[in-house]
């Protein structure tokens, strides 16, 4: 009597699908790939050669090279698709797709970013981002109000300092200007 194969040999892999029962949406994904990486290598190569003794390589070779690696992986996507390679469905989630939309919660977080659009000038960033975490947070479930206020009060300062120190982005600072 014969052990079965393990899961996940070549002897339980699907045969290779040929013809008309081929996944057509796979090869539009890696005809998009392809675009993306012609489009980013185009973009690279119409790139003004601006290099300082700071910089001596300048801002070509990063662009150049993701196009490159966008057309490679788009390539060996598009021979996987050929040789009959299939996504498998994601079994991780714990979600019912036939569970209806939940709209108190989507409403509610579409909510909190308007809120933190119209405030964010006013205010500044670390009042509005904090209403918006808060409010986030809220709309998904939590229920500590006030380790939540908090988190979100730290977050709101660690992205702003985050931004204005580590990028030189300066974030509105609204009627903290001064004290921030």
């Amino acid at each position: 009597m014969s052990q079965p194969s393990p899961t996940g040999s070549p002897e339980q892999a699907p045969p290779p699908v040929s013809g008309r029962g081929r996944d057509r949406a796979q090869y539009g994904m890696c005809a998009f790939l392809a675009l993306a990486g012609v489009l980013v290598i185009v973009d690279a190569v119409n790139t003004t050669s601006a290099t300082s003794s700071n910089d001596p390589i300048g801002p070509r070779p990063v662009p150049f090279l993701l196009g490159v690696l966008l057309l490679i992986a788009a390539a060996v996507y598009a021979l996987d698709v050929r040789r009959g390679g299939r996504g498998e469905p994601e079994g991780g989630e714990d979600v019912d797709p036939t569970s209806p939309i939940d709209w108190r919660t989507v409403l509610l977080v579409a909510l909190a970013f308007a809120v933190n659009a119209v405030l964010i000038e006013p205010l500044g960033w670390v009042i509005s981002g904090s209403v918006l975490f808060w409010s986030t947070a809220f709309a998904l479930g939590a229920r500590r109000h006030l380790l939540t206020a908090a988190v979100s009060i730290a977050l709101a300062l660690i992205t702003f300092y985050g931004f204005a120190i580590g990028l030189g982005v300066n974030l509105p600072a609204g009627i903290l200007q001064g004290i921030l």
